[in-house]
């Protein structure tokens, strides 16, 4: 008996002593600049990428970048490019990563001037006959996000991703956890037309 209590008293320490190990770790910019060099082919160097289907990672929370390279590296957001990418970063990296993603200038984008007026509606207003709630709730006015509760910042991103990546919610093929499972439900509930819409609108937020 005394030999369990104290095998189970040296497992509650050592598990304590890794989450505070854990809690303390920060990312460090300058670091993550260097262990940047691979993802700058796809992300552009300042975290700005060229290829609208690519998401911009300039300006995005550190959390989230954080939580969505564990979700790559463990295949709950299945993505045969960046499965391999995600699968050697240690939690350091991550936050390094992070840490400089998050410090570049997000360079926002351009809508659709025949979008505007709808995506902003949309935006602002979701669709009550539907039951989709204001995009404005959760990402908020300037479409800037939530960090702590792990809600993206979506102004300036491509709307082309950001487009996909509601379709994908739509189809299950993008299986949000935590507070972003919301997504599921109100993608599901979406139109195309309105998908496109307020994605060009969020293209050009700032």
């Amino acid at each position: 008996m005394k030999k369990l209590t104290l095998a189970l008293s040296i497992l509650t320490l050592s598990t304590s002593v890794v989450y505070a190990t854990n809690a303390d770790l920060t990312g460090d910019a300058a670091a993550g600049k260097t262990k940047s060099l691979l993802c700058a082919s796809c992300h552009g160097a300042d975290g700005n990428s060229f290829n609208p289907l690519w998401p911009k990672l300039a300006g995005q929370h550190t959390s989230y970048i954080v939580q969505q390279l564990n979700a790559f590296k463990s295949m709950n957001r299945q993505d045969p490019t960046m499965f391999p990418m995600a699968l050697p970063l240690s939690e350091q990296d991550m936050l390094d990563l992070a840490a400089y993603f998050s410090s570049q200038t997000n360079k926002i984008g351009s809508a659709d001037p025949d979008l505007v007026k709808s995506g902003e509606k949309f935006y602002r207003g979701g669709n009550k006959e539907t039951g989709v709630p204001a995009c404005i709730a959760c990402h908020g006015p300037q479409g800037k996000g939530n960090p702590a509760a792990k809600y993206p910042a979506v102004n300036g991103q491509h709307a082309q991703y950001s487009e996909k990546q509601l379709k994908d919610y739509k189809t299950e093929i993008r299986k949000p956890e935590g507070n972003a499972a919301i997504m599921r439900d109100i993608a599901s509930k979406m139109s195309d037309e309105e998908m496109h819409a307020v994605t060009n609108y969020m293209q050009g937020l700032y």
